[in-house]
């Protein structure tokens, strides 16, 4: 058996593998060596995983902060204990974007989830990455910066008494609460990320279309254009990229970029490209 996992901030989607090609699949919370130890992720596995019946083989891990060796180690000691399996690939989760969107292709491929980055791909390895630096410093696009934007917006009174009425009324929160879970509280790119659900509800709301338009333009600038996307196509996954298609469609036809795929999560393409002769490794 395999089991091959995509793990972001927020969530982790594990899907084991027998070797009739059967497929299980369950979601279980975000790992991020960044912000946790391998006793936390050991801890988080055995809270979360039922006994598994069989032998797993391989693991391929691709993680959001999977990004260097130290990281790596950091996951790769959990699963290894939990698991009981040597065979473990650590890659970070833009590799696995770009196994799942681009297979064996050149792409310039993203994720705008939670956080948000994006590569040039050679359809064997990432041959350019512009650093995405976290969401107090880039993730241009993400969730986290379109929730931080929108926290801003409305502490610092940026938006109509109107959106900012809607905002309480919706989530009966107050201002000592956010700032104590932006500044206090673990993961406050989760925290922050969760409120892109208001921005896609209320998307017919002028501002807050705009506010998620020049997210999306951010992205496109600090980043996207770093790379030479004239005969690349871009190909983008992840949450925010889903839900506010609308919306990125319109800042790449502006910016004059190609979209070639736009996925919600990259599961299904890690299975597609994991199950080719040669390429599970």
């Amino acid at each position: 058996m395999k089991l091959i996992a995509d793990s972001g901030s927020t969530k982790t989607e594990w899907c084991l593998i027998d070797d009739d090609g059967n497929a299980d699949r369950i979601i279980a919370s975000g790992i991020n060596p960044f912000y946790q130890t391998t006793q936390d992720i050991l801890q988080s596995l055995q809270n979360e995983f039922k006994p598994i019946n069989g032998t797993i083989q391989e693991i391929f891990f691709y993680g959001a902060g999977c990004a260097n060796a130290e990281k790596n180690k950091i996951v790769g000691d959990a699963l290894v204990q939990f698991f009981g399996c040597k065979q473990v690939c650590i890659e970070s989760d833009l590799m696995g974007a770009a196994h799942a969107l681009c297979q064996s292709d050149a792409g310039i491929a993203c994720i705008l989830g939670t956080g948000s980055n994006s590569c040039h791909y050679d359809g064997h390895t990432i041959v350019k990455n512009v650093s995405p630096l976290g969401f107090i410093l880039g993730d241009e696009g993400s969730g986290a910066v379109m929730g931080k934007r929108l926290i801003a917006d409305i502490l610092k009174q940026q938006l109509s008494d109107t959106t900012i009425q809607l905002f309480f009324n919706t989530y009966h929160t107050t201002p000592a609460e956010i700032l104590d879970k932006v500044y206090k509280q673990a993961f406050p790119n989760r925290y922050l990320a969760q409120y892109t659900k208001f921005l896609s509800q209320n998307i017919h709301i002028g501002e807050l279309e705009k506010l998620v338009l020049n997210c999306l333009d951010e992205f496109v600038g600090r980043n996207l254009l770093q790379y030479n996307t004239d005969d690349l196509m871009v190909f983008f996954t992840g949450s925010i990229a889903h839900y506010f298609r609308a919306q990125l469609e319109k800042v790449m036809e502006k910016n004059g970029l190609k979209i070639g795929a736009i996925n919600q999560a990259p599961m299904e393409g890690l299975i597609e490209y994991h199950n080719k002769p040669g390429l599970s490794k």
